[in-house]
């Protein structure tokens, strides 16, 4: 049995696992994020979420969209990640840094239940972004697949397009054929965004590995940049996402920082689906290995 809580950003939700407090006996985490997040079969999610022992700060967060490829980072899964860390006691006041596959960002819970993250630098560059063919070029306000798009990497890869009536795109039909655009070999997220004023935006988000969500915080953090770099917002602005709303703020030293909340859904208990022999032997073979060391 594996033990997890469900949890949500603004809409984005996520199965998490604590393994500091619940020892998880798997190695092949692309196999279970896809059985976990399957909304029919499974729990249900955008994607899954590890709570680790950090190597250079104290706490580490993995993270596996629902087609079992492993993300970067994820903005709204870091602040449940934030809250998860405080409800189970592993954290002394209310700020701590994380270690993600975007670097090690400091995160802040207010006293209004919120979480602020620094989610670094907003990388302006073709090979930042992942783009072919690479070079230090910056892609802002270019064609691509008939939209001017502006490529931003907030150590995932982020176009941001811009458009009068965000309604009005058929995200379930172009969204897959943006993601797997050729100049994007290991795909890219998509955001359609519609300006309503200097400081208010709205954001449609297909993303990678995950199609449609109500939220995407790398996204709304790469918006934000892309928002003020094309003249169109201010550095400060409100998202509006389908799930919900987050504030963002694209500092003058290229940081962007995110603010929005994280929510528990329930907690439970999973039992995967039964392995094949080999794999449960060598599952049996990693509990008793891991039995002994922790004995010695």
């Amino acid at each position: 049995m594996i033990r997890f809580t469900k949890m949500h950003g603004i809409g984005n939700d996520f199965v998490m696992i604590d393994t500091l407090q619940d020892r998880l006996y798997r190695d092949d985490l692309d196999r279970l994020a896809i059985e976990m997040c399957d909304r029919r079969f499974g729990i249900g999610g955008d994607g899954l979420i590890l709570v680790t022992k950090g190597k250079s700060a104290p706490f580490e967060m993995r993270m596996f969209n629902p087609d079992g490829s492993e993300s970067e980072m994820c903005g709204n899964g870091i602040r449940c990640f934030a809250k998860l860390l405080q409800d189970h006691g592993h954290l002394h006041g209310n700020s701590v840094d994380v270690e993600t596959g975007a670097g090690t960002l400091h995160l802040e819970l207010t006293d209004d239940g919120m979480v602020k993250v620094d989610m670094g630098l907003a990388h302006l560059t073709r090979d930042s972004v992942g783009m072919v063919p690479g070079g230090t070029e910056h892609f802002i306000d270019q064609p691509l697949a008939g939209y001017q798009a502006t490529a931003v990497s907030m150590g995932n890869p982020h176009i941001v397009i811009f458009v009068d009536d965000v309604k009005a795109i058929d995200l379930e039909k172009i969204g897959p054929t943006l993601e797997n655009h050729p100049s994007f070999p290991k795909r890219t997220n998509i955001h359609f965004v519609q300006v309503v004023s200097a400081n208010h935006l709205i954001q449609r988000t297909w993303e990678r590995g995950a199609g449609i969500t109500l939220a995407c915080g790398t996204g709304a953090c790469s918006v934000g940049a892309a928002g003020f770099l094309t003249g169109r917002s201010e550095r400060k602005v409100s998202i509006d996402l389908p799930g919900g709303q987050l504030q963002i703020e694209y500092q003058t030293d290229g940081h962007v920082l995110m603010t929005g909340p994280a929510t528990t859904v329930f907690t439970g208990d999973y039992e995967p689906e039964l392995l094949v022999e080999d794999d449960l032997q060598l599952d049996l073979a990693a509990i008793a290995e891991a039995e002994l060391i922790e004995h010695l």
